[in-house]
């Protein structure tokens, strides 16, 4: 909603790169702040839920190093595919950036943890208490629901993705890997021409 507003106020001209990752810092700060606020367990006292803590931050880990690679591929694909085309806006990426901002992120997550009155702001509660009244709702909390279902269960697709990437010696699983190749240069497969 955030990023709309920026686009109407600036006619959709084309950010650089510096107003993209301001922009995504104040995102992602915003987003740990609201999630460090589900955290703890009365809001008034700052008492911290231990448990939900390190759930919530591995999740918050996860989740950005999973923006990190889609933004990665898809600067990769516009790279790939736009080299004819030079109308496309291709996406602003700058991976120093990125993991500053990340790291900044989780660094602030951990701020909140010492001292957590820091996150019990107004704009961080009204997003709390708007998230709890939408997920109480029948329709629109049901439908929270089964896409937080859905979110878990890709993170922990993600997470044994990565440990079997990890386990394979960081070897890219693919078709060929294992699989010896007993091609000969005069044997010749289906679709050359033989003269």
């Amino acid at each position: 909603m955030i990023d709309i507003g920026l686009r109407l106020l600036t006619s959709g001209r084309q950010r650089t790169l510096t107003e993209t990752y301001i922009l995504k810092a104040v995102k992602y700060l915003l987003l740990v702040d609201v999630t460090f606020l589900f955290c703890l367990g009365d809001l008034n006292s700052h008492l911290i839920v231990l448990n939900q803590v390190v759930m919530a931050g591995l999740v918050l880990l996860m989740y950005f190093v999973g923006k990190l690679q889609n933004s990665q591929n898809r600067v990769a694909i516009f790279k790939m595919m736009g080299r004819g085309i030079p109308q496309v806006p291709r996406p602003q990426f700058n991976r120093k950036a990125e993991v500053g901002v990340i790291v900044g992120a989780i660094a602030v997550f951990v701020l909140f943890w010492f001292y957590p009155w820091l996150a019990t702001n107004g704009a961080s509660r009204w997003f709390r208490e708007s998230i709890l009244s939408i997920e109480k709702a029948f329709f629109f909390g049901f439908i929270f629901k089964v896409i937080g279902f859905f979110f878990i269960l890709s993170m922990l697709l993600k997470v044994i993705s990565g440990f079997t990437f990890l386990l394979s010696g960081g070897k890219p699983q693919g078709p060929d890997n294992g699989i010896e190749d007993n091609f000969n240069e005069d044997d010749f497969d289906d679709y050359e021409e033989v003269e």
